[in-house]
């Protein structure tokens, strides 16, 4: 039996598949838990996208998180490499460390200024999203009054696609969600969201917005948080489940995975009542399991036991968002 005690074929897809997780879930601060990441690396998981930063926290701390986790991932260069392109994870993988860029959720990190897509791109976020679940100046949020895409956030828009960063819609209202999808010139996601027809929280996403983020050619994310699965166990089946939706709806080639894993559990609804909102299914969450890095082989057997080809594994797990990640940074 190999180190994932999963079956020979399962392990030999997981083995020769990037496997790509795209979005971590830990609190981002510049003291975090970041040795917890060598359970990536014991998983074979080869690509980790960071958050560094969303809406509930002061806008300044973003830069402070990013220098301090460059300098943590410079010290440790056996298992980590920090990366520009897609053929450095691939360079990555082959020399067996953990590919590592940062995203941010939310656009108040960005403080009024267009200018700061770019610097933050240079520094190694490839991803961002507009609101953090409450509107904002660029857009509106999943759990508020939706007022769509504001004329500054078709901005970011444009410079995003200029830099090469992929518009993220997760935490999105559904209006700002559709209006960013119609403006960006480049593929777009949902890099860590699940499905409202599985399960009718406002945080996971409908149909239609499956569809939009497909006709761009983008991919969307599922994410391990039991709380959005409706499952206190997180079981990898339940994610297999919200899988096979998306690629029964729009196929394989547009479905991926960003566990939004986080291995302290800081969330608590009672935190901050603001971003998640009495009454929007967040009084349980502490209940609720999140499916670990751990899980990922689990899943790579679960897709090949649902009857989806290897190739069509190998994408899910991560080669779809490898292939926008060649299309989209530069």
């Amino acid at each position: 039996m190999n180190r994932w005690n999963i079956g020979e074929r399962a392990a030999r897809v997981h083995a020769g598949s990037v496997v790509w997780d795209d979005h971590s879930g830990f609190m981002p601060v510049p003291d975090a838990d970041l040795p917890q990441l060598q359970r990536w690396i014991d998983s074979g998981i080869n690509y980790i996208s960071i958050d560094v930063s969303f809406d509930a926290l002061p806008r300044e701390d973003a830069i402070k998180t990013i220098a301090a986790y460059r300098v943590w991932f410079e010290k440790h260069p056996g298992q980590y490499r920090l990366v520009e392109t897609a053929d450095d994870i691939l360079r990555a993988k082959q020399d067996g460390k953990l590919a590592i860029t940062f995203d941010i959720e939310g656009m108040n990190a960005l403080d009024g200024d267009v200018n700061m897509v770019s610097l933050f791109y240079r520094l190694g976020v490839r991803q961002m999203l507009f609101a953090y679940n409450l509107n904002n100046e660029a857009g509106g949020g999943c759990h508020d009054d939706d007022q769509g895409l504001t004329a500054f956030g078709r901005d970011v828009i444009e410079e995003m696609n200029r830099v090469g960063m992929m518009v993220d819609c997760t935490h999105c209202g559904k209006r700002t969600a559709l209006e960013a999808m119609a403006t960006s010139q480049a593929p777009t996601i949902f890099s860590h969201s699940n499905m409202r027809a599985l399960y009718d929280h406002e945080r996971n996403i409908p149909d239609e917005l499956i569809k939009a983020c497909a006709k761009t050619g983008g991919v969307v994310g599922i994410n391990g948080a039991g709380n959005f699965l409706d499952d206190v166990d997180a079981k990898t089946e339940s994610m297999v489940r919200h899988i096979a939706h998306v690629a029964d709806l729009v196929g394989p080639q547009h479905v991926g995975i960003g566990l939004d894993y986080d291995w302290d559990r800081y969330f608590k609804p009672v935190q901050d009542k603001k971003f998640w909102p009495a009454g929007r299914g967040y009084e349980n969450r502490g209940n609720f399991k999140d499916a670990s890095p751990e899980q990922l082989p689990q899943l790579t057997e679960a897709l090949l036991d649902r009857g989806f080809s290897e190739d069509n594994v190998r994408g899910i797990m991560g080669g779809n968002f490898l292939r926008l990640a060649r299309e989209v940074w530069k």
